[in-house]
């Protein structure tokens, strides 16, 4: 009686953790459920709420209105996307110089940066030399083919980068200063030799001069201790002025400005932010936009798996008319229906 007693306890024993054990299984394959739906979201293609954060190198070449403006464009991009918490921004200034580029570049690498945003062709082509392995967008870039040096151009650089490219229509800008300023018979191009996509925009507008028979001169200036000696050779013998969408002479409007007003030598600017400065007209795209829209190529390539190698440069949507009504009323130039004014201070 008493072994039995005995073994009828042990085995009462014996059950009881078995249902345990079964009530603890049961536990971990709720768990398991509830990781398998988290994976699968992550796998959506949707951060938010996934817990997955997202690092973004910015390296922006210089401090002025256009380039400021992409950047928070792409900011507000990728925060609207990821959601918020999901993304962080190293954000850094190369300041226009080179070696400063470098290093923060390389410190993005050493890093291990999820991203690149490289805004200026500066940092694109620093960035590109730097990591063949770690997507780089660009943006603020006039023409990828001639900043990455790349012959056979299909539309992508085939390699790990890609992004939005501030060209606006060059043969429209000429048409511009033909429409504003019918009796040029010569045209100073003034931008920063150091600026390869500068140099691509005078090119193309030369051709345009050109086909209109209207006689041209390139003024180059390698850094901005030489614009205001360039400018003041250039409206010796020139009518009006053309400056691309130059890095370099968007930084330093000022001097341009306080040269050619004087001389009462109008100034055909490539972007809205020169034309604010220094310039009477411009065609101008929004660089918010572009900088948005690489916002929204950074979520396809880390959020939903997409190949920067084969995601085309994307353009601005628009250009607009716009012109600047100070110095326009100082030079005496009157300006069609259909421009719009620059707010100026």
């Amino acid at each position: 009686m008493k072994l039995r007693k005995i073994s009828a306890i042990i085995m009462a024993a014996a059950m009881a953790a078995a249902m345990t054990a079964c009530g603890g299984n049961s536990g971990s394959a709720v768990d398991s459920g509830s990781e398998s739906s988290t994976e699968k979201s992550a796998s959506s293609g949707s951060s938010e709420g996934s817990g997955q954060t997202y690092t973004i190198g910015i390296c922006q070449q210089m401090e002025h209105e256009a380039l400021d403006q992409a950047t928070q464009g792409f900011k507000d991009a990728c925060t609207e996307l990821f959601g918020e918490g999901n993304v962080e921004f190293d954000e850094q200034n190369a300041q226009g110089e080179q070696a400063m580029c470098s290093t923060i570049i390389n410190n993005f690498v050493s890093s291990d940066v999820d991203l690149i945003l490289a805004n200026a062709t500066l940092p694109l082509q620093t960035a590109a030399q730097a990591t063949a392995d770690i997507p780089i967008l660009g943006t603020s870039v006039t023409d990828y083919a001639t900043a990455l040096g790349i012959d056979d151009w299909t539309g992508a650089t085939g390699v790990n980068i890609s992004g939005t490219s501030d060209l606006a229509p060059i043969d429209q800008q000429e048409a511009m200063l033909k429409e504003l300023l019918p009796d040029t018979q010569k045209v100073g191009i003034l931008y920063c030799s150091a600026e390869p996509n500068s140099q691509y925009q005078a090119q193309l507008f030369e051709e345009a001069l050109e086909k209109d028979g209207i006689e041209y001169e390139e003024y180059t200036a390698a850094d901005s201790n030489e614009i205001q000696t360039v400018v003041n050779s250039a409206i010796e013998t020139c009518d009006a002025l053309y400056i691309p969408t130059d890095n370099t002479m968007a930084s330093n409007t000022q001097i341009v400005n306080n040269i050619c007003m004087p001389a009462k030598v109008p100034v055909i600017a490539g972007e809205q932010g020169i034309c604010s400065g220094c310039g009477i007209a411009t065609l101008s795209i929004s660089y918010y936009d572009i900088g948005y829209t690489a916002g929204e190529m950074a979520y396809q390539v880390l959020a939903e798996g997409a190949d920067i190698s084969t995601m085309e440069i994307q353009t601005a949507p628009e250009v607009t008319k716009m012109y600047n009504p100070t110095i326009c009323e100082e030079l005496g130039i009157e300006i069609p229906d259909d421009y719009v004014a620059i707010e100026t201070e």
